[in-house]
């Protein structure tokens, strides 16, 4: 069965070293500060933070989902670069065997910056999968980058 490939692109008047900072290197205190009634925590639950690390994310109460577990592919600090795969999640892991995604955040001339989310997703054998499918997933992936940059454009001194 074929992969099915997205990618989305947004920018932002933010610089792209702190939406790096904010939303990969200090997500799990940053999300559920920020989202509590959606993102109970995010912790390590093995390794150091670096690739092969596992993050296990517990979702808030009343969501279908209850956890997700990521492993780190890697993590590119200097280029600002971060790519995972999403490797356990109730629900969200019954049409296919893993998503991955490859973000990388870019200054752009005027300040800000740009972020490139590139999402594969790999189907279980026999399953057809479509866009549709994963829509919502890709909304919440979009809205969660427009709260921290909410929260980032109104402190100006977080994670500068």
């Amino acid at each position: 069965m074929a992969v099915l490939t997205f990618t989305d692109e947004s920018t932002s008047t933010v610089q792209a070293e702190r939406l790096f900072k904010s939303l990969i290197l200090d997500a799990h205190n940053l999300i559920p500060k920020l989202l509590p009634q959606a993102i109970k925590k995010v912790e390590l639950v093995q390794g150091n933070g670096g690739p092969g690390s596992i993050q296990e994310i517990t979702i808030a109460e009343g969501d279908t989902i209850k956890h997700l577990k990521h492993r780190i592919d890697a993590l590119d600090k200097e280029n600002l670069a971060y790519s995972y795969t999403l490797i356990e999640g109730d629900s969200v892991l019954e049409k296919v065997d893993s998503v991955s995604h490859e973000i990388k955040f870019e200054a752009t001339a005027d300040g800000g910056s740009k972020t490139k989310d590139i999402s594969k997703y790999h189907p279980k054998e026999g399953v057809e999968i479509k866009e549709e499918d994963f829509k919502a997933a890709r909304e919440e992936a979009s809205a969660l980058l427009k709260v921290v940059e909410a929260y980032l454009v109104a402190n100006p001194e977080a994670y500068a």
